[in-house]
Parts: structure tokens; C-alpha cells; sequence
């Protein structure tokens, strides 16, 4: 008798050896979730969806549940400013001309004010290499264990770091069926 029942336990521990085997070296289904720490950066964006697109320089203060974004054309003059509140929710933008507008998400009102519906509630954890707490995942790592592709959410994010000791990403090349984004990261600060 037992070894009748122990027949289907090699079959099930066989099987998940042979799934585990097939894995992709440095590929994953789970990354870490970041701890939605406070962080500020300045890089430059470029985005296109459809035949609407935008270039820019940005600077961006994420202290949850806040995001404070300021976008300014290439040459430096000021494009917009964005405040959104993840409590509450309302974003708001201010235009350099003086109009102002909001909505109840991010994507809404970038897709109406930068002609392109940027994920700036996902970029807080996709810009730090991780995955959003809130949805399903898949990841692959490179050789020093940091995310090289996250898929989520419809969107894959490719990552590229300055160098081996780098622990933050450096550029993000972002994919969703009709959106593109390129962002690089100028500068980090914590």
C-alpha cells in the first residue's frame, strides 16, 4: 500500500522538477515589491501614442501618496506642473500659460494635457525596478539579481543600469500594444 500511494508523489515532485528545469535561466514569476518608499529623481521622457507624442525633461518627487511632477521642454522652459493625490483621488495640472485642469487619475489627465496616458501610479514601482503591489507580475533578473523585464499589467518594462554596482535603473523602455515610453534617469535622489 504505501508504496502505491507513494507513485503519484514521485509522479507530482517529477513533474515540478521538469517545470522548474524549463524556467529560462534568470527568469521569474515573482520580484520583489518595493516598499512604496519616498524618492525624487530628474531624467528625460520621451512618449508616443498613436500618432501623438511628447519629448521632455522632468523632475519627479514620489512621497506617497503624493507624486509632484514637473515637465519642461528639452531646451528647460516649463511645459507643466502636476500634483496628484492617490488618497484622495485628484491630479491637477497647472499649465505654464496659466490654465489649469485635473481629473481622478493620472492617465486621464496626461493623455489630455501631454497628448500620451502615462502610468504614473505603476512608474512609482516600475522605476525602481519592481513591480506594483496591486497585480499580477512576471520577471526576468540579470546576473546581479536585479529586474532586466517586468511584465505587468499589459505593459513590459526593459531595464538597463549604469553600471554593475548600480542597484537603480538608469533607462526604462516601457511597451503597451499602442504606447511607448523611453525614460532616462539623470539623477536619483532619496
Amino acid at each position: 500500500m504505501r508504496r502505491a500511494a507513494s507513485l503519484p508523489l514521485l509522479a507530482v515532485a517529477g513533474l515540478l522538477v521538469a517545470a522548474c528545469a524549463s524556467l529560462p535561466p534568470g527568469s521569474s514569476t515573482m520580484a520583489p515589491i518595493a516598499v512604496d518608499a519616498p524618492f525624487a529623481l530628474e531624467g528625460r521622457l520621451s512618449a508616443r501614442q498613436g500618432t501623438q507624442g511628447f519629448a521632455a525633461h522632468f523632475a519627479w518627487a514620489h512621497l506617497p501618496p503624493r507624486d509632484e511632477l514637473v515637465v519642461q521642454t528639452p531646451l528647460g522652459q516649463g511645459i507643466a506642473e502636476l500634483d496628484g493625490d492617490t488618497s484622495v483621488p485628484q491630479v491637477v495640472v497647472r499649465m505654464a500659460d496659466g490654465r489649469r485642469d485635473e481629473a481622478r487619475d493620472w492617465g486621464e489627465l496626461t493623455a489630455r494635457t501631454l497628448g500620451v496616458a502615462l502610468p504614473v501610479t505603476w512608474l512609482a514601482a516600475w522605476v525602481r525596478g519592481a513591480p506594483h503591489a496591486d497585480a499580477p507580475h512576471s520577471a526576468e533578473v540579470d546576473a546581479m539579481a536585479r529586474t532586466s523585464v517586468l511584465r505587468q499589467n499589459g505593459w513590459e518594462i526593459v531595464y538597463a543600469y549604469a553600471d554593475e554596482s548600480t542597484r537603480l535603473p538608469s533607462r526604462l523602455r516601457l511597451a503597451y500594444p499602442d504606447i511607448e515610453i523611453a525614460i532616462v534617469v539623470d539623477r536619483w535622489r532619496h
